[in-house]
């Protein structure tokens, strides 16, 4: 088994873990999980061999073969296919000996090569390396293509390969679907629930996480926790816990107080001396339980758009490509306010070029394109991140956007984003991509756009800010079309669903398990679900859009009002902090003062009508989010 016995592992000065114990049998398959920075990579890299704990002892079986992806990829000229052959390296050896004995016409070392080769399915190995490659998304050919002629993300791609391809022991994934699209990721969960060996992911994708684990291990605070069954499960569990550790901490809390109390009014006295003395004893046994630490989340919130005309775009007959390459036609589609698309397809289809073509930034190779004169779009490539300056701060960039908001009213704006006191002003160079990731967003949602475009915006981020962005995509306004690998956001994000496959675009009426289905079979969508089931399930999506539409105007009556109430209750601050200061009284400053007590009554009246108005309205609110 693979064993963790006191690790103290640090990076730089700060402790990751402290005194960890782990136990992980042959064959589990565990979800590393923890928010970013708290220690799940090197973990990794301890567990690979890459790192030495500060202390402890670290262990595994010595006959293990270990399989992990590299980050780096060489540009080189071999095949794709060979590249992918290179992660059985036991193959390898037994290919480079057997073309040994055949160039010493050795026929008995060649007859038992070929026993080994058997033995180790070898004659199936190129087999198996077309079908990783065509799993992850790899177009017919594309194996013969040199590993040069691949982007960074088709590389990683082949790094997942070459891992997947390794006949391990143990295999250790970090991030694997980060450069995955949904097709690949349903076809490597399938891959990985086969995988016999012993398996250790990091992930943010909780869905993923769910589907192929069978234990947890989470890092917090420096310590790690091991819990049996799968991650919403643990997240279920571990939050009751800490619920219970909570009310248990303030009973303790409520118990030293009375105790001190005691303590405190009694000690000096002789008729009561021996039982303050008892109780300060009884307080220095009580054990500490410590107080749950809020994790602190990020919140996004989407101002409401400047206009909302309706529609917002459509498509006439638009033939979407480049150059001489067709790679969709015939498109007919209208935007709407309030519409949320998901955008299905295999890589490759088109959906990053419809949504380019949707954005204008890619014009049509036929059919029109008509935007209403009130379109605001704001669109989050794949890439976007790479357009940030890295040798600028969150502050700067979004004061190139809008020179007069002033540096407090963008540091206040980012702060929703997460980027709160110093960090507003770092350089981007410094940070993290999830960090890179949420400043690419915030710079979107500040221009207060009517149609959203997301062109996979979960890369990079962790599982808290991905529940951020579904929340605040929940009470967007406008439009959103969305292309996603991660289902949960899809699922809490998406009304509808759009199909892209041979050169079509068509409404798909299944959900996104009825979607899995038809990649893991390969089924065309001629075999779609039943109709009756489409039509149900587009019921209870516009009865969503229908809900949305109703509480809109409530909660901005409610966000009205909280507006209000702020810039009211700002006012009075400052007249009540100018009636404090003395200075106020001097030099003969009583009709001033009188002002200033006027408008104070003015305000506290005003307050508490808009207070009145805002539990009506709040009132409202919940009540028609019932219905």
């Amino acid at each position: 088994m693979l064993r963790l016995e006191n690790i103290k592992l640090s990076r730089g000065s700060r402790l990751l873990l402290n005194a960890a114990n782990v136990f992980v049998h042959p064959g589990w398959r565990v979800g590393l999980t923890g928010r970013n920075g708290s220690g799940k990579s090197s973990l990794l890299a301890l567990i690979g061999g890459e790192l030495a704990p500060d202390a402890g002892e670290f262990a595994l079986p010595r006959d293990w073969t270990i399989a992990h992806v590299h980050q780096q990829t060489d540009a080189s000229a071999h095949s794709a296919l060979e590249y992918v052959l290179d992660g059985d390296a036991g193959f390898r050896a037994l290919e480079a000996r057997l073309a040994a004995a055949e160039a010493a016409h050795d026929a008995a070392q060649q007859a038992a090569l070929h026993e080994q080769l058997r033995a180790i399915h070898g004659y199936s190995a190129r087999a198996r390396a077309g079908e990783l490659l065509h799993g992850l998304g790899f177009a017919p050919g594309d194996e013969h293509r040199a590993v040069a002629e691949f982007s960074g993300g088709w590389r990683m791609r082949l790094n997942l390969a070459q891992a997947l391809m390794c006949r391990s022991d143990l295999l250790l994934l970090d991030e694997p679907t980060n450069h995955l699209d949904l097709d690949a990721v349903l076809w490597l969960e399938a891959w990985l629930r086969r995988y016999a060996g012993t398996l250790i992911v990091v992930s943010h994708d909780r869905e993923f996480l769910d589907r192929i684990v069978s234990h947890v291990l989470h890092i917090a605070d420096g310590h790690i926790e091991l819990f049996t069954g799968d991650v919403s499960t643990f997240e279920r569990k571990r939050a009751e816990r800490l619920v219970q550790q909570q009310i248990a901490h303030e009973r303790q809390q409520a118990e030293r107080a009375r105790l001190q109390r005691f303590i405190d009014r009694f000690k000096a006295k002789a008729t009561k001396a021996r039982q303050a003395q008892s109780r300060v004893k009884a307080l220095e046994r009580m054990a500490d339980i410590a107080a749950v630490r809020v994790e602190s989340g990020i919140e996004f919130e989407f101002a409401a758009p400047d206009a909302l005309p309706d529609p917002l775009l459509t498509f006439e007959d638009v033939t979407i490509g480049y150059g001489e390459r067709r790679i969709v036609e015939n498109i007919r589609l209208s935007l709407r306010p309030d519409d949320r698309i998901g955008v299905l397809g295999a890589n490759g289809a088109g959906k990053s070029t419809l949504i380019k073509t949707i954005a204008g930034t890619l014009a049509p190779l036929a059919g029109k394109r008509l935007a209403n004169r009130g379109l605001a779009v704001g669109y989050f490539a794949q890439h976007q991140i790479e357009q940030l300056d890295l040798d600028a701060t969150p502050v700067r960039h979004l004061l190139r956007l809008t020179p007069a908001l002033g540096e407090q009213s963008a540091r206040d704006f980012l702060g929703t984003f997460g980027f709160n006191g110093e960090r507003a002003l770092a350089m981007v160079r410094e940070f993290s991509g999830g960090e890179k990731a949420r400043l690419a967003l915030a710079l979107i949602v500040f221009l207060r756009p009517n149609l959203l475009l997301l062109d996979e915006p979960t890369n990079h981020l962790d599982i808290d800010t991905r529940e951020a962005l579904a929340e605040a995509l929940q009470e967007f306004a406008g439009a959103v079309v969305l292309v996603a690998h991660d289902r949960a956001l899809l699922r809490a994000v998406c009304d509808d669903y759009v199909l892209v496959r041979d050169h079509v675009l068509r409404p798909f009426d299944g959900g996104l398990d009825d979607y899995a289905q038809l990649v893991l079979r390969g089924a065309t969508p001629a075999t779609a679900p039943a109709a009756n089931a489409g039509d149900s399930r587009r019921d209870a999506r516009r009865e969503r859009a229908e809900q949305r539409a109703r509480i809109a105007p409530l909660k901005n009556a409610v966000a009205r009002i909280e507006k209000d109430l702020a810039a009211l209750e700002e006012q009075r601050a400052r007249i009540q902090a100018e009636l404090a200061d003395p200075q106020s009284y001097a030099g003969g400053r009583g009709d001033h003062v009188a002002t200033l007590v006027r408008r104070q009554g003015e305000l506290a009246q005003h307050i508490a009508t808009l207070e009145d108005a805002w539990l009506e309205a709040h009132a409202a609110l919940e009540l028609a989010e019932q219905i």
